[in-house]
């Protein structure tokens, strides 16, 4: 049985670093202030992988978010998935040279299905992550917000979920807006949509405040990794103690041996 994973995203917004709540963003810190808060030579002992997504409300400054993620993964030595505002090919390339083992698509997906198809053949469908954003607008329905939760799709969520998992895509990171930041653990009637035999990873994200977020979020058989984004709550040894907890209840994940 494959390992499950626990993810950590860092969310960037023009030059900082932020916490997000219902994807209403505050600033904690620039990259200096990052550093100093997270050991990031020694943090792959305690995640498997690292998520960075430029969150940027308004143009997107590529060459200061490309500087800051390559300097992120040169002190990293664990799987990075990069997003946000990947609009070519040329900027897949440029995400790749600073440090993105995977890539991640979000209103792409349904802006332009052609350029998703070009980056499949390019770096290969296990290496596009796409990231669904939902929003439960009644008991039990849900519908997918794009462009940073601002635009709904109109289509049906089971349709567009059925389409993805048909698509050229490697794995599914599914995101609770109502939960996002809240830390009130995670929405996981949203893994309804989800078939008990479905074959496409599902990385669970939006809500996780503590350890036993995580570790309701890893039980489920349908979630393959889970995800949190929360800096403040996992600050200092945050991380380290939440993993080792979770080893010590014997769930299926990497044990800290396996990483030093």
């Amino acid at each position: 049985m494959l390992r499950k994973r626990i993810i950590f995203t860092l969310l960037y917004c023009d030059g900082f670093f932020c916490l997000s709540r219902n994807f209403k963003l505050q600033k904690i810190g620039n990259y200096e202030w990052l550093l100093k808060n997270y050991n990031f030579s020694k943090i792959s002992q305690y995640i498997d992988e690292l998520i960075i997504l430029d969150v940027s409300r308004k143009k997107n400054n590529r060459e200061a978010f490309l500087k800051t993620a390559k300097s992120l993964s040169a002190n990293c030595f664990m799987p990075i998935a990069i997003g946000g505002g990947v609009k070519d090919l040329d900027y897949v390339d440029k995400l790749m040279a600073s440090g993105a083992d995977k890539i991640i698509l979000n209103t792409s997906i349904f802006d332009n299905q052609i350029l998703v198809k070009k980056i499949a053949k390019k770096i290969g469908n296990q290496s596009i992550i796409a990231s669904i954003d939902l929003i439960a607008e009644k008991k039990n329905k849900y519908n997918v917000y794009v462009k940073n939760g601002s635009e709904k799709i109109k289509l049906e969520t089971s349709q567009i979920i059925n389409k993805i998992i048909k698509g050229p895509f490697g794995e599914i990171y599914l995101n609770s807006i109502d939960r996002d930041g809240t830390g009130q653990g995670y929405d996981f009637d949203m893994l309804n949509y989800f078939k008990k035999d479905n074959k496409i990873p599902l990385i669970l994200a939006g809500g996780a405040g503590n350890f036993k977020h995580l570790l309701e979020g890893l039980r489920k058989k349908k979630v393959d990794a889970v995800a949190t984004a929360n800096l403040l709550n996992f600050v200092g040894d945050g991380l380290k103690d939440a993993r080792v907890k979770i080893e010590n209840l014997g769930e299926n994940i990497s044990k800290r041996d396996d990483y030093l």
